[in-house]
């Protein structure tokens, strides 16, 4: 039992020191790897990390909503503490995206913000985001919190197919597939490896940090009985 508790703080800094080399090379790879755009210049590249966050914030929602789902049918508070990790970090994604979108907007379009289709879509699951923390934040009652916070995250992961196939399905501004050099795919390639690793390893850690904290409360309803 002791050789087993001694591995986890090893697992848990050998992951946290992996990550930041993943992050290290990804942000390397962005900064001098990747080719100054022609007509954008180094503007181009807040492209590496918004890309990054974009995804994120878009699978932390699709794991929100999963883990709300298998809360309602199993009635277990350890897939609510995964909503709620999920929530935290997607939502810090989300408004990464939105900010690292403005930026790419100024320079690209020479304005911070335009309700082309994509920006709308992901300014709705910003939204959402913020609703469902804002509602989880209000309930103190575990099971209740998880409820309102699972149907919301269901409700919220219609919005995901829009935010994907926004460039495809409506007329706007934000390009499908930007066009880039092969050395510039290799360096948003490492960049999203980079960054989805220490939104992974956020999520993780908030994740125990809320499995804890739910246990220390159902200690304490124990010895006040």
């Amino acid at each position: 039992m002791r050789n087993r508790r001694a591995i986890f703080p090893v697992c848990g800094v050998v992951a946290a020191v992996a990550t930041a080399g993943l992050a290290v090379a990804g942000l390397l790879a962005a900064a001098m790897l990747a080719p100054t755009e022609t007509t954008m210049g180094d503007a181009q590249r807040v492209v590496y990390v918004h890309v990054a966050v974009a995804w994120f914030g878009l699978l932390a929602f699709l794991v929100m909503a999963v883990a709300g789902l298998l809360y309602l049918l199993r009635r277990d508070l350890i897939w609510d503490t995964w909503a709620g990790a999920a929530a935290e970090v997607g939502w810090l994604c989300c408004s990464l995206t939105l900010v690292t979108g403005s930026l790419w907007a100024h320079a690209a379009w020479q304005t911070w913000w335009t309700w082309d289709p994509r920006l709308t879509t992901s300014f709705i699951l910003w939204m959402v985001y913020s609703g469902c923390l804002l509602a989880r934040a209000s309930v103190a009652d575990g099971h209740h919190r998880a409820r309102i916070g699972a149907v919301l995250a269901l409700l919220g992961a219609a919005d995901l197919p829009l935010v994907v196939m926004a460039t495809r399905w409506f007329r706007g501004i934000h390009p499908v597939t930007p066009e880039m050099e092969p050395a510039m795919r290799v360096a948003l390639l490492l960049s999203v490896t980079g960054l989805t690793a220490v939104f992974a390893l956020l999520l993780v850690r908030r994740q125990t940090q809320l499995a804890l904290r739910n246990s220390l409360a159902t200690i304490r309803q124990r010895l006040d009985r």
